[in-house]
């Protein structure tokens, strides 16, 4: 795999990139589809195509829950698993520390509003855990486990209890690792601690420390996994295809050299709000040779932009830089004017099957009375499937009468709008624009 710059903006931190994967081209800045389970919800993958998606993101946690790996190993891959013909990453567990954790039953979001200290309130403009990414159901557990967090956490790792029946899991740095080689993403991510806006300062430092040390075990873990690819049969059925007009024993052996470096893994800066440790977490995560680096943790909302910089500023200029579970459109043009490549986030579908649509004027709800008479798109020049081809009048019906298919438009538009305002970023940085 290789990552180019090809273009910087002048006075900025912003940068038009390609990032090339065994399954195709990322071209950066890029929005990257949130798929769970395997699937972005309500969307097939042909619409994601179509829409304009490059990549999606799956979750460990919730495919080791369902269907678990060694199946989805056994159907070659997750790309394969899924249909999806492009490049896939997957996230490392580690929200779920989080989501499962101290977030638990109290919708405390990683993005603090401005006026968080000291009030407990959270920006609306991110999914809460609860409800979001970190845990899609939780009615059919038992109500002592709906009042409880799930996850507790050790210098080790962290055992879980599963949001779907409440049986015991246990993740280690390796544990992880081990779960995303088998799905098979292109990129994955090393397991870490992700804490809240409202920890302590003391906390924050002891969360990182934690994180850096589950850091060189990932890689360490990463490593010992492609030498056994490598040397053994652990990646015979998975793509790319074997070199034609060889011998089936010479197939297979080159079948497993080429294979052994198919999979980037990236370290994760944290540190929170904090700016000391920021930097501190770059350091050492950047010294560690990761192929490239998530920025995670918690933030205040206005200072989103701010702490991306910090990190920014010193990351290694050749490696690319994933801002994790960043969505809302200010966020993504403030981090790419301030040097992110890739973005991922619920927020787009979330908010589309909730009747919340992205407009140039801002968001609308698509229930509201108003739009129940409106024969015009959801945006007039907008060139999605959905706007190309139904009203609002239209969408508002599906929702009141609940169907299916409500989900479905709203979904597509909304990622379409994210989607390609990343892309006009992109091109604006290529134009010195």
């Amino acid at each position: 795999m290789n990552f180019k710059i090809i273009k910087r903006k002048k006075n900025s931190l912003a940068r038009a990139g390609i990032l090339e994967t065994p399954h195709g081209n990322i071209e950066t800045p890029a929005f990257v589809a949130v798929g769970t389970k395997a699937t972005v919800k309500a969307v097939t993958p042909e619409q994601l195509q179509a829409l304009g998606a490059q990549v999606v993101l799956a979750n460990t946690y919730h495919l080791y829950l369902q269907p678990g790996a060694e199946r989805i190993e056994k159907a070659d891959g997750l790309g394969k698993f899924m249909n999806w013909p492009g490049p896939t990453m997957t996230d490392s567990g580690g929200f779920q520390v989080f989501s499962l954790g101290v977030a638990f039953g109290n919708k405390t979001s990683k993005i603090a509003s401005s006026n968080f200290r000291g009030t407990g309130r959270f920006s609306s403009l991110y999914p809460s855990p609860q409800g979001g990414a970190g845990s899609d159901a939780t009615e059919n557990l038992p109500v002592p486990l709906q009042l409880s967090n799930l996850a507790k956490i050790d210098e080790d790792g962290v055992t879980f209890r599963s949001h779907l029946d409440g049986s015991e899991h246990r993740f280690t740095p390796e544990k992880s690792i081990e779960i995303q080689q088998k799905i098979g993403a292109d990129i994955i991510f090393a397991f870490d601690e992700c804490t809240s806006p409202e920890a302590s300062y003391e906390y924050q430092k002891e969360a990182m420390a934690r994180t850096h040390h589950w850091a060189t075990r990932c890689l360490s873990k990463h490593q010992e996994l492609k030498g056994e690819a490598a040397l053994g049969n652990f990646y015979t059925r998975r793509s790319p295809p074997c070199p034609a007009g060889k011998g089936k024993a010479e197939k297979i052996s080159e079948c497993r050299q080429s294979l052994t470096n198919q999979q980037m893994l990236f370290g994760i800066v944290q540190g929170g709000r904090y700016e000391d440790l920021r930097k501190e977490s770059v350091r050492e995560i950047s010294a560690l040779g990761f192929d490239g680096f998530g920025i995670g943790g918690s933030f205040e909302k206005k200072d989103i932009a701010t702490a991306v910089r910090w990190v920014n500023e010193i990351l290694p200029e050749e490696k690319p830089r994933h801002l994790l579970g960043i969505g809302e459109p200010e966020d993504l043009i403030a981090a790419i004017e301030n040097g992110c490549d890739l973005f991922d986030c619920v927020a787009p579908t979330r908010m589309a099957r909730n009747g919340t649509l992205y407009t140039k004027g801002g968001r609308i709800n698509i229930t509201n009375a108003k739009f129940a008479d409106d024969f015009f798109p959801i945006e007039k020049d907008c060139g999605c499937y959905t706007c190309q081809n139904f009203s609002r009048a239209y969408l508002a019906h599906l929702f009141r009468a609940k169907e299916i298919l409500a989900s479905t438009l709203a979904s597509i538009h909304n990622l379409y709008y994210i989607i390609n305002l990343v892309k006009t970023a992109r091109q604006k940085i290529l134009e010195d624009k």
